[in-house]
């Protein structure tokens, strides 16, 4: 039209593209066929965990619940990454993504049952980032739920070069009844304990600091794991405990209550599933203290209670039974896999005490 303006430069030799801003739209999609066959081999009922559209789908009446009510939780890896960022191990992080959501599902007696990742990186080096989302997928297959999308972002100039985040969102079911803690809770029932395999993901900027104190590289051996590096070690991945507990739920009520034991140890995570007017009452000496703990805290001079406040100090799930249960539910999740010790009882609270009491030594 006569007398309009060009909506649109014409092309030059030296105009701006988005890489030139930093950002890689190929590089983002050969990370999109890398993983698809990873989405893939997470496929379960509800979900054909395919990559490629706008959303994910899950058709939950596939998976043949009643009365179910959704649980969703999300969560990050903290500090953690920059260890896998400084040694170049990707692929444990995935697990730890996707490890501490669904272990907030199993807690409220849910099934995981799809996840999503959002990661995001100053430059994305599409060989890592496939090792991250491996690893997220090993997690999913871990925990039986379906990896059904995810977002990638690069941001040139929010973050240094190839260094990146991570968050992960995990939705599950659980029937309307099933739902956990139970009201049931009371004086005299008996707390067992879950061995966790390591710190799992959380306190690990005291990890670092730890680690700087002690003047041991990342390439080093790791003085409380024998043919490691202190990268392999501090790396272990987060364990899932959420097929072992499914198991045992799934037999009937004998668990009455769970605690995932993640950032705050055991002092502020054990309450936040306990009646108000009762008390944990744990015995330290029961806890078996891994070696990288004690490592932590005397390299780190870290007093005990900082230890149970910071770390899961060997103990990565709390359970909940009745007395005349405790037996058989040991029992059912020594055979699921899991090392089970017992830390103690459920006892009434005398007045405004603390709900969780500690008697006994760490490490005794």
């Amino acid at each position: 039209m006569s007398g309009s303006k060009q909506a649109f430069p014409k092309a030059k030799t030296n105009g701006l593209t988005y890489a030139d801003a930093g950002v890689d739209i190929t590089a983002g999609n050969d990370l999109v066929t890398a993983i698809k066959p990873l989405a893939k081999s997470t496929r379960r009922k509800g979900a054909d965990a395919a990559l490629g559209g706008f959303g994910g789908l899950f058709d939950l009446k596939a998976c043949g619940f009643r009365d179910p009510v959704l649980v969703a939780a999300n969560d990050g890896v903290g500090t953690k990454l920059k260890l896998a960022i400084d040694s170049g191990i990707h692929r444990g992080v995935g697990i730890d993504l996707v490890a501490m959501s669904v272990n907030d599902l199993v807690v409220q007696g849910a099934e995981p049952l799809f996840f999503l990742d959002y990661y995001a990186t100053g430059k994305l080096d599409v060989a890592a980032a496939r090792e991250v989302i491996a690893g997220i997928a090993d997690g999913c297959k871990q925990a039986g739920c379906a990896l059904i999308g995810g977002e990638t972002a690069e941001m040139p100039g929010m973050y240094h070069g190839g260094d990146y985040d991570l968050a992960g969102f995990a939705v599950g079911a659980v029937e309307r009844k099933k739902i956990l803690p139970a009201k049931t809770v009371k004086a005299g029932d008996v707390i067992l304990g879950l061995a966790s395999s390591g710190p799992h993901s959380n306190g690990y900027s005291l990890v670092r600091r730890i680690v700087d104190r002690s003047g041991l590289a990342l390439t080093d051996e790791a003085p409380f794991a024998r043919g490691q590096t202190m990268a392999q070690a501090l790396l272990t991945p987060t364990r899932i405990y959420v097929k072992s507990l499914l198991k045992v739920l799934r037999k009937g009520t004998a668990i009455k209550a769970l605690a995932h034991i993640t950032g705050g140890g055991f002092t502020e995570n054990i309450p936040r599933v306990l009646p108000k007017a009762t008390v944990a009452a744990i015995d330290l000496s029961a806890v078996p203290l891994p070696p990288v703990f004690r490592w932590l805290a005397e390299t780190g001079g870290v007093a005990e209670q900082e230890m149970l406040r910071t770390f899961n100090c060997g103990i990565g799930m709390i359970v909940v039974v009745a007395a005349k249960d405790a037996k058989a539910v040991t029992a059912q999740l020594k055979r699921a896999g899991e090392g089970v010790v017992t830390l103690g009882h459920i006892r009434t609270r005398k007045g405004k005490e603390d709900q969780v009491a500690y008697s006994g030594q760490l490490g005794a």
